[in-house]
């Protein structure tokens, strides 16, 4: 039976990918920073599908929080198969708004935490020969989104570079890019979300389902829905200062994952 870690597992995307994991018969490691959530969220998921489920209570926007999960990564006894790098947050405000603080905090989760985690867990997975890392970005990546969009599309670069360096070794690397889905992700940054028309919103599961799917077929960039994919196709030919006015006026409200 293969291991997953997951960091970010209480909500949202990550809670998805437990749900899905679990169900497809994968023990776990979940991390998230509020341990009673995680311990009733394994439980619920041991009972269910009868996997084991581990939890490690950590916050990534620090120095332990970081490390503790980089043991967990190193650890021999039972290996990690499957990361997902999924913990992240947005910071509600134009550029000089925010605080430096929260844009160092945010740089810490998106980018730091990413790299140590990927490279933690893909050098066990490399002796083993197999493995594999998803690294959620977000379609941010792709247009001009201040802080957190430059972080997403470190993540989305960094993660296909990595894979092409990796290639042939068993390991696979993914950058996930997800659009709006329904998730606490923009109640928990304060932004609005009335002004997003409902055909663009997304359901976790069916995009974990869709995400999965294209690791499996040796993808390392996923932006799992028809509709982003087209979108995404308009962006790389919309100039850039356009996309930039619009989006520096939508983020202000709210941004994709």
């Amino acid at each position: 039976m293969t291991t997953a870690l997951i960091t970010g597992a209480t909500a949202g995307i990550g809670a998805a990918f437990a749900r899905r994991l679990a169900r497809d018969g994968h023990d776990l490691v979940l991390v998230a920073r509020d341990g009673k959530r995680l311990r009733e969220q394994a439980t619920e998921l041991h009972d269910r599908h009868g996997v084991e489920v581990d939890v490690l209570v950590a916050d990534l926007s620090t120095e332990d929080g970081i490390a503790a999960v980089e043991g967990r990564l190193a650890e021999p006894r039972k290996p990690v198969d499957l990361l997902v790098n999924n913990a992240g947050f947005a910071n509600k405000g134009r550029y000089l708004d925010v605080s430096m603080a929260d844009e160092l905090k945010m740089l810490k989760v998106h980018i730091e935490a990413v790299l140590r985690l990927t490279s933690a867990a893909t050098e066990g997975m490399r002796e083993r020969g197999r493995g594999g890392v998803v690294n959620v970005a977000s379609v941010a990546a792709f247009v001009p989104r201040g802080t957190y969009g430059a972080s997403k599309a470190w993540i989305a670069q960094f993660t296909q570079g990595a894979a092409r360096d990796l290639a042939g070794s068993g390991v696979r690397l993914m950058a996930l890019c997800p659009g709006f889905v329904r998730t606490e992700f923009h109640q928990r940054a304060g932004m609005g979300t009335d002004n997003i028309p409902g055909w663009l919103w997304l359901d976790a599961d069916k995009l974990v389902t869709a995400a999965l799917a294209d690791l499996a077929r040796g993808k390392t960039l996923s932006i799992p829905d028809p509709r982003y994919k087209a979108l995404m196709g308009v962006v790389k030919l919309a100039p850039r200062g356009l996309l930039g006015g619009v989006t520096s006026r939508t983020g202000r409200k709210y941004g994709p994952k």
